[in-house]
């Protein structure tokens, strides 16, 4: 075997994009949830496995075998059975890929070196607009951080059986080509919510990539923030990609008045600054630092944007 060789549980929005940097013949296998994307990817050169959470899939474990780099980009708890509602009383609790191949991972596979864990900032709950790194104390609030949590754990433990190491990298909110402002502004969802002192970090989707191929190359281990350089108000972020488009910016609305789901409003009880200094000091080098580099890249949804004003204004 010559190579890296990747397995990747989870092919997202934010895997498919790390794993769209890779030779696909460097590809031992990633998994989906539909067999529709299992063909789309397969026409792509890709290896798919329909894997659920809820049994294991045939052709999984001789693919961890052979391979040297593992990326989780599962989230825990929401594997459910066939027709059932995704989270809800019927899911099973814990990691859907440790679930079925801890054995494999902690005792087998190998020619494995190094694993890669997808986690989320919401680890840390709220710290009242406070600046937080790897070290600060982890404050879970939603019942999906708290499995995070869990799941990190877990993950350590699996690591640390093994032998090799395990990053974690803690994502903020992630944007990028279709999942930005400029596609909520086009929809007509955009909001420009006003918390006073509210602040979120944010990460393009490309720099998760750039992130996750430094670590995986250098078969670096620990947990490390993936976030941009500037916390800032959301409804500044908004505003700013109005003005990129051409376009008006949405009303401000009082975050006490605005209509709002349980999870969105559980996003606006966690108030924090995430530091980025750890994955600069491992070699990282940020391609968007704040979302104004970041949104100025996304030129073509820019443009869907300014296109759909009009519309929206009728």
């Amino acid at each position: 075997m010559t190579g890296p060789r990747y397995f990747v549980f989870g092919h997202g929005y934010s895997a498919g994009h790390y794993v769209a940097t890779l030779d696909p013949k460097s590809v031992e296998g990633v998994t989906v949830r539909t067999r529709d994307k299992a063909s789309q990817l397969a026409a792509h050169g890709l290896k798919p496995f329909v894997f659920d959470g809820e049994h294991p899939t045939d052709g999984i474990a001789s693919a961890l075998y052979r391979a040297t780099h593992l990326l989780i980009s599962v989230p825990p708890g929401h594997a459910a059975p066939a027709g059932a509602h995704v989270g809800g009383a019927n899911a099973r609790p814990g990691d859907p890929v440790l679930r079925w191949y801890e054995n494999e991972i902690a005792h087998g596979s190998p020619n494995l070196e190094w694993i890669g864990y997808l986690s989320t900032v919401g680890v840390y709950g709220d710290h009242d607009g406070g600046w937080v790194d790897e070290t600060a104390e982890v404050r879970p609030v939603s019942a999906r951080s708290r499995e995070r949590v869990a799941a990190e754990a877990a993950w350590q433990k699996a690591a640390a059986t093994r032998g090799v190491p395990l990053a974690i990298l803690r994502l903020s909110g992630i944007y990028g080509p279709g999942r930005n402002g400029f596609v909520n502004l086009a929809s007509g969802t955009a909001r420009r919510l006003v918390k006073p002192g509210q602040v979120f970090n944010r990460i393009h989707v490309d720099d998760i990539a750039g992130a996750l191929q430094l670590l995986a190359e250098r078969r670096l281990g620990g947990i490390f923030n993936v976030t941009d350089d500037e916390p800032a108000p959301p409804q500044d972020v908004i505003a700013h990609a109005a003005e990129l488009a051409g376009i008006a910016p949405p009303p401000e609305t009082p975050f006490d008045t605005a209509v709002l789901s349980p999870m969105a409003r559980s996003f606006y009880g966690e108030n924090k600054r995430v530091s980025n200094a750890k994955l600069k000091a491992a070699g990282y080098t940020f391609r968007y630092p704040t979302y104004r580099e970041g949104l100025a890249g996304l030129t073509a949804d820019a443009e869907r944007a300014k296109t759909a004003a009009p519309d929206q204004a009728g």
